[in-house]
């Protein structure tokens, strides 16, 4: 068995690519359009191409879809949790969990996924001013 993708629902298709490729870095390596359907899977990967995660789109969806914890997360490793997280804060995103540890932090997509980053290999040395920042709304 091969895991392929992970599937999340998108009502501003720009807004979630410009999270997804600009901020967070994946790459668009496929995309589909289904007129019949009224409906766009979009598929994204890191630069090593696995695992992948699908933005569907359904064209005229007005409405917000409910997220739930239970849905859990993305997660995906990074060289350095400080650099990216330091990226991501000047790039206008909320660093919902910081990486007080040296380790883990979390951030939310324009429709409210949660997306963990942690830190290749070994914990980074714990530093100002990650580890006095504190947690903001939920991730």
């Amino acid at each position: 068995m091969k895991f392929l993708h992970s599937m999340l629902r998108v009502r501003d298709l720009d807004r979630a690519l410009h999270f997804f490729i600009n901020q967070l870095g994946l790459i668009e390596i496929k995309r589909n359009e289904y007129p019949a359907g009224k409906f766009t899977l979009i598929f994204l990967a890191t630069a090593q191409g696995e695992p992948e995660v699908e933005l569907t789109y359904n064209w005229g969806m007005n409405e917000d879809y409910s997220v739930g914890r239970n849905f859990g997360h993305l997660a995906f490793a990074v060289d350095d949790i400080y650099a990216t997280c330091e990226k991501l804060m000047k790039s206008g995103v909320v660093i919902n969990r910081p990486p007080r540890d040296g380790y883990m932090a979390f951030v939310k997509s324009p429709d409210n996924h949660s997306i963990e980053l942690l830190q290749k290999g070994a914990p980074m040395v714990i530093k100002s001013p990650w580890k006095e920042m504190g947690n903001i709304g939920s991730w």
